[in-house]
């Protein structure tokens, strides 16, 4: 096995690091406080190609391999996870389930301007009473001939103010169940089309999170993604990729813990020493440490497999559920290792704690990859 990176790997490492220090760092506090969505690093993420990394340039995209971008996601989410996130709806669900499924039509008229960041997108999958569930879908797209009209309501959508194009999944035939479910493509501002309010959540801050309601929107037939009933298929495609993106997100928030859990402990000095040289603390980065390379190295084998085109349901499940649970676990030793400063918002590391928890919820939950992977285990 060969754990080397390319040239050109590191070199997108490289220039995340650079962008996630020089411009997310600066006002990633105050975002978190106003819940500011990051609209001019967006817009920067865009230009520097993060927002289809791994989409084919002749759509727009900067055709790199998943390694690549498991690299920036891991960089950019040390420093602010709400921009991962919104790099991660865009690259993994949005682009890729269009660039893989979409017609050359779609991908002209979509995929252009997603890839190259001009636009944003939103994957809206979770309702009311369908999260976990994804085959209880209540939201009906009824065929009409040359459109459907779509009723409903989809809520807990990442980018769901801002993006202008949304993927929705939609009930056709309810007595299909799963195989009644279509992809449509929907544009922001169509007629009966509202946005509700923003959620006021505990983590992710800056990124918007909103619900959405369908009234008699006309979805034209050309605007759906795959064949009658693909939908449900197409969505457990694309959130297998998704879910290497979040744990790679969790990577970089608990990567992000331990950077600034060493520095912190090699200049706080309590019983006339750096704290750092105590065996107490010695222990907690030790297990850190070790516990994040074991993540990273189960998310790099799910980028991997994904790049040679092999199955990677199993271990994207795997790379998940682990790095969010290592996110979780040493964010909150972090605090821990910070003390009384760790629970100040000026130090970073109580904002990392709060965007850890929902690593272990959206994409699937840990209970969720709980199930793709014994599944796997008992075929």
């Amino acid at each position: 096995m060969n754990f080397n990176l390319t040239e050109e790997q590191l070199a997108v490492q490289q220039a995340a690091r650079d962008f996630a220090q020089n411009e997310l760092l600066p006002g990633v506090i105050e975002r978190d406080n106003k819940q500011q969505f990051p609209t001019d690093q967006v817009r920067q993420m865009g230009e520097l190609g993060f927002l289809g990394m791994m989409i084919d340039p002749k759509y727009g995209g900067a055709g790199l391999d998943t390694i690549s971008y498991i690299l920036a996601m891991e960089e950019i989410s040390k420093v602010d996870a709400s921009a991962s996130v919104i790099m991660s709806v865009n690259n993994s669900l949005v682009c890729w389930g269009l660039e893989t499924f979409g017609t050359e039509e779609q991908k002209q008229k979509f995929l252009v301007p997603l890839a190259s960041g001009k636009k944003i997108g939103a994957f809206c999958l979770s309702e009311p009473e369908a999260g976990s569930d994804a085959t209880s879908l209540h939201t009906s797209a009824i065929d009409k001939g040359d459109h459907y009209l779509l009723n409903g309501t989809k809520n807990l959508i990442t980018n769901g103010n801002s993006a202008s194009t949304y993927i929705i999944m939609a009930q056709t035939d309810p007595e299909k169940r799963h195989k009644g479910i279509n992809a449509l493509i929907v544009e922001k501002g169509s007629e009966g089309l509202t946005v509700g309010k923003k959620e006021d959540k505990l983590g992710i801050r800056g990124s918007d999170t909103h619900s959405l309601m369908f009234s008699d929107v006309k979805v034209p037939k050309e605007n759906r993604v795959g064949e009658d009933g693909f939908g449900f298929t197409l969505a457990m495609k694309c959130l297998s990729g998704g879910r290497i993106g979040i744990a790679a997100q969790a990577l970089g928030i608990a990567s992000g813990a331990l950077e600034l859990s060493i520095k912190y402990s090699k200049e706080r000095k309590a019983f006339g020493k750096p704290i750092a040289e105590h065996q107490g603390i010695h222990f907690k980065l030790a297990e850190m440490a070790t516990e994040i390379e074991a993540a990273r190295y189960l998310v790099f084998k799910a980028a991997w497999l994904k790049d040679q085109k092999q199955d990677y349901g199993q271990a994207s499940a795997m790379a998940k559920l682990y790095a969010s649970k290592v996110a979780m676990k040493w964010t909150v030793e972090a605090v821990q290792i910070h003390g009384g400063y760790g629970y100040v918002k000026e130090y970073h590391v109580e904002r990392l704690m709060r965007d850890a928890k929902i690593t272990q919820i959206y994409e699937g939950t840990s209970e969720i990859q709980k199930i793709v992977i014994a599944r796997g285990l008992l075929k």
